[in-house]
């Protein structure tokens, strides 16, 4: 699940000036969907609707949190971890949760047994592009703070890492796992061995390593031999945030982006991989949306 990827930011959707070959090999190996829309154009909002099924409104969470927020996830609200670790998965988050930074809001009091990463944006901090008197921002490991302001240019080796642990630890049982990355939201940052590779600047350097990551995946599924057992989605929380320039995505040929209503805004790149269970080399232009 990227954050604030466009459209048209990966090969298979139209980008000409990113190479992304590892999420493009979807497309040969399951479905492209290209009408999927996300229920609201915004972080939180989009990702209460992606984990309970529900119109964001309805369970009180619109817009995006942040750091001086008082409100989040309900506890009466059931997730989709919650269901399935009911049904005996290992559950683990890698990312970005951002539906409630408070202790009672925590994705392990929410169905997750594991959780490396972020409470909220990674510009909710010292780095925000505008506003210079954002606190500290924590790296969190399961519920404790390890780290203030971690180095943002690892953030999608260490989390694509910490996955794929997860993955070779529970390979003799099901398992949910999801990978809420932090970027390409700004600020954006690429690692060292991604520096300078794309054709699109830093923007595209970023996305390349997601690209990477996505490979590290798919790797380790094989090396597992859980390729054929497991559905794999890729997709987007909502489209570029345009108002950052060449630090943002693009959701060509529709119109606008990030917080606005426009297909720009709600229609995002999604493609699903299950092996004998969805057809391969497929496109379909049906409306699929997150809450399904």
């Amino acid at each position: 699940f990227a954050d604030d990827l466009g459209y048209s930011d990966v090969g298979c959707f139209g980008a000409k000036d990113i190479c992304t070959p590892n999420i493009d090999r979807l497309t040969v190996e399951g479905t492209r969907f290209t009408s999927f829309y996300v229920s609201q154009p915004v972080c939180t909002a989009s990702r209460a609707s992606l984990m309970t099924g529900c119109y964001a409104n309805r369970v009180g969470l619109a817009g995006a949190l942040n750091h001086t927020s008082k409100t989040g996830i309900h506890a009466d609200e059931v997730l989709l971890p919650e269901l399935l670790q009911q049904r005996g998965y290992a559950t683990g988050i890698f990312g970005k949760w951002h539906l409630g930074h408070r202790p009672e809001f925590s994705p392990l009091r929410h169905g997750f047994q594991e959780f490396l990463g972020i409470p909220y944006s990674n510009d909710n901090g010292p780095l925000h592009p505008v506003v210079k008197t954002i606190p500290s921002l924590p790296m969190i490991d399961g519920d404790k703070t390890v780290e203030q302001d971690p180095d943002q240019s690892q953030f999608t080796r260490r989390l694509t890492e910490r996955a794929c642990q997860f993955l070779s630890a529970n390979k003799d049982r099901p398992f949910f796992l999801y990978l809420p990355h932090i970027m390409p939201h700004v600020p954006i940052f690429a690692s060292e061995k991604f520096k300078g590779r794309s054709a699109r600047g830093l923007y595209g350097d970023v996305v390349e390593e997601l690209d990477w990551s996505v490979g590290e995946v798919v790797a380790t599924l094989k090396r597992l031999s859980l390729e054929d057992n497991t559905l794999l989605i890729f997709t987007s929380d909502n489209g570029p945030f345009l108002s950052y320039g060449e630090h943002a995505g693009s959701a060509s040929p529709f119109r606008e982006g990030k917080l606005t209503t426009f297909e720009g805004g709600v229609r995002t790149p999604c493609l699903m991989r299950w092996p004998k269970k969805i057809p391969a080399g497929r496109t379909c232009d049906e409306p699929v949306a997150s809450i399904d």
